[in-house]
């Protein structure tokens, strides 16, 4: 059990999963701040996806709440494509960071597709013109896949 702990110890003090925990949380903090956003958005809009969700008092009229927005589906859809994206990098990022990558260029990727998530939103958000959305999107999709050769290419045993 000594041992056990010791090789968890050891992990903590990799300065590349180090650099892994503290991207992945900032991604995941911000997938989380979606939900807040979206939330938001319905208040601000009046349009509620559950009858329990209209405000108290409204009786026939609460018909009306019930309804789609553009916007709320606008931050919806930004909010599913970070969990299509964040959620593959939070397990390949975690294979990565044990593959023992260089801390340079560990830290490259993780602060690379940090930086196109947020983007991303900001670019979703807005909205800004395309290509600038679709950019951002490929940017971090690469990383994605530029950790996940090199995590074959460390522990091939296909």
């Amino acid at each position: 059990r000594i041992a056990e702990m010791a090789k968890l110890t050891q992990l903590i003090d990799n300065e590349v999963f180090r650099a892994y925990a503290t991207y992945a949380t900032i991604v995941l903090l911000k997938m989380m701040l979606m939900s807040s956003i979206t939330a938001y958005f319905r208040i601000r809009r009046k349009a509620f996806a559950n009858p329990e969700d209209v405000p108290p008092g409204k009786g026939e009229n609460a018909k009306k709440y019930l309804r789609t927005d553009t916007d709320v589906e606008r931050v919806r859809r930004n909010h599913l494509n970070d969990l299509e994206n964040i959620v593959p990098f939070f397990g390949i990022g975690l294979l990565y960071a044990l593959s023992g990558p260089e801390l340079s260029t560990a830290l490259l990727h993780f602060r690379i597709f940090a930086g196109a998530r947020i983007l991303h939103t900001i670019a979703y958000l807005t909205p800004l013109p395309q290509p600038g959305r679709g950019l951002s999107w490929a940017v971090g999709y690469v990383v994605t896949i530029s950790m996940a050769y090199k995590v074959l290419k460390t522990g091939l045993y296909l």
